[in-house]
């Protein structure tokens, strides 16, 4: 099984769980991170830039990734939050292949898979991960964003917008 296999958006998502007997549960658990109370200035934000699936064990290295160092640099001075959940079912027809494994395997009889995990369905433009930070946690929570985006399986960008009373201001794309 290789991962490459299921970044691409194709079909209808498999995910009536109530029908799936065994199916294996998300790695990623913890969605909010640090401190949700709190008032932050700035707000930085990974976008995709493609649409694709993002495994369950790929979303929870990027929320790993990004919060190792977010709290080493700040401690619990931020908030970081996870968007995508992931409910879109993996399935994988298993088949032997060697020395011979022809009288072993059924081919394309039967062949609708056994579930072997879950992802994300994301779409353009759609943010994945959220860092409020204040003002002097605005490079490190870029430099963390960076990090995740390296574990996700598509192009992204960040954007770095003020966050006002009202709403938030002006962005600005890196």
């Amino acid at each position: 099984m290789h991962a490459r296999n299921y970044r691409e958006v194709k079909g209808q998502p498999y995910t009536r769980k109530e029908f799936i007997k065994g199916f294996p549960q998300p790695k990623i658990t913890k969605f909010t991170m640090g401190d949700p109370n709190a008032k932050f200035a700035y707000e930085a934000r990974l976008v995709a830039l493609e649409s694709a699936q993002i495994r369950h064990n790929a979303l929870e290295a990027a929320r790993v990734a990004a919060n190792r160092l977010l709290m080493d640099k700040l401690s619990n001075n931020y908030f970081m939050q996870v968007h995508p959940y992931p409910h879109v079912v993996l399935r994988e027809n298993k088949m032997i292949f060697g020395a011979h494994a022809d009288r072993l395997q059924d081919g394309m009889r039967k062949a609708f898979g056994k579930p072997i995990g879950t992802a994300a369905r994301v779409s353009v433009n759609q943010t994945i991960i959220t860092v409020r930070v204040n003002a002097d946690g605005v490079e490190v929570a870029k430099e963390a964003l960076k990090r995740a985006s390296v574990k996700l399986p598509m192009p992204s960008r960040i954007v770095v917008e003020k966050i006002t009373h009202t709403g938030v201001e002006g962005a600005n794309v890196s």
